[in-house]
């Protein structure tokens, strides 16, 4: 049998496990979630016929939710290949993708301040996997590596210029592999090479940001030094004027880090809405009349439109927008109410193929109109692809 890869995606709050065959399967083999760790009901879900949920106890970290997926699942994991990590920031220093030594990890921890809700998950799970795992190879695959393409004149701020010398203060972009994901699809549906296409990329889910490619390369992001910046996303509010955090440190009993915590965790469709962050739920909740699920729906889709406007001036000519994420592959009417608002655009979506996410190509614009795709998204496909390279080296 052959050794398989477990791949490992740390969020803020949950941990995605995948496994795949040691070859070149883009399938897995098995996968499974731990959700709302540190809350005050976690559990590990194991996919599969059936599926089954495990309950935590109240307030069971990230450590306590690799720990039950381990110990309900070791009859899978004997004598592993490697395993693959997601990193959300590598910073400037980390333009691929790595074998992890002591010396790099403790790279990646001077960068948690850069990306302080990620970062350290992803660390901790570096962390338990090394120690669970000790005769299995590590690899760490950035976020932000994608992104190194970008031109100066994008990434940088209109802040001192030491700011970036002497702190870092500038714009890293994220989800880069997922866009790597969309990219190679991308290249293989529409028959062309990746170094030919021009592509505006949305990733919507609880995270949003929008990508524009250029020859096959990044040139222009949403996202900036943090996961914060771009479009209105779940919870987080996106761009905003930077002198909001004084006015509410003067006009509240908030303090910075309040003031922070409510931007990352507490805006956004959540924020805007006054229920959720959800949107399959605030998509039911406007049908019912709901002011605060249509306020927040109307800015989110304006925002996402305006944003893929702006990023179409780094390129030139446009080969094709294309939706992903969990929002972007299954809401057919926000990718239609996105596209509606970018009015100097003729964009025209077959309605039918619009409600099934798309033909086999993925196709859901009319003929003879901007083409417009829905692609599903696949970051821990690239994972698993990085690690089996970076392994057999």
């Amino acid at each position: 049998m052959k050794q398989p890869i477990l791949v490992i995606n740390c969020g803020s709050s949950s941990i995605k496990f995948a496994l795949f065959p040691e070859d070149h399967c883009p399938k897995t083999t098995f996968t499974g979630v731990a959700e709302r760790l540190g809350e005050d009901e976690p559990h590990l879900i194991l996919h599969g016929d059936p599926e089954i949920r495990i309950d935590l106890a109240p307030g069971s970290g990230h450590k306590e939710g690799m720990r039950a997926f381990i110990h309900a699942t070791q009859d899978k994991l004997h004598d592993l290949a490697g395993v693959g990590h997601r990193v959300v920031h590598g910073g400037e220093r980390f333009h691929d993708s790595i074998l992890l030594d002591a010396d790099n990890i403790a790279e990646l921890e001077t960068l948690s301040p850069l990306a302080p809700l990620h970062n350290p998950m992803n660390l901790t799970g570096i962390h338990l996997c090394k120690e669970l795992f000790p005769a299995a190879p590590q690899v760490a695959v950035f976020d932000t590596a994608f992104h190194q393409s970008i031109p100066e004149q994008t990434w940088l701020y209109g802040t001192p210029y030491d700011w970036y010398e002497k702190a870092g203060v500038r714009r890293y972009g994220f989800h880069g592999t997922s866009y790597r994901y969309i990219l190679e699809q991308a290249s293989q549906r529409l028959s062309k090479p990746a170094a030919s296409l021009n592509l505006l990329i949305s990733h919507l889910g609880n995270g949003c940001s929008v990508c524009a490619v250029r020859a096959g390369q990044s040139v222009d992001t949403s996202m900036g030094l943090t996961p914060l910046e771009g479009v209105v996303m779940g919870t987080r509010c996106g761009n905003i004027d930077p002198g909001l955090a004084q006015h509410m440190l003067h006009h509240s009993d908030l303090s910075m880090d309040d003031i922070m915590t409510a931007l990352n965790k507490h805006s956004g469709l959540k924020g805007l809405s006054g229920i959720g962050n959800d949107m399959r739920v605030l998509l039911e909740s406007e049908a019912e009349g709901h002011a605060g699920a249509k306020r927040a729906i109307n800015v989110f889709t304006f925002r996402i439109a305006r944003e893929l406007a702006a990023l179409s001036c780094s390129l030139p000519h446009l080969d094709a927008v294309i939706f992903t994420g969990g929002i972007g592959e299954h809401a057919s009417d926000i990718r239609q109410r996105i596209l509606a608002q970018w009015q100097s655009m003729p964009f025209l979506l077959d309605d039918q193929l619009n409600q099934q996410h798309g033909d086999q190509q993925g196709r859901i614009s009319q003929p003879d109109t901007p083409l417009v795709m829905v692609i599903p998204t696949s970051e821990e496909t690239m994972i698993a692809n990085d690690t089996r390279t970076l392994i057999s080296q």
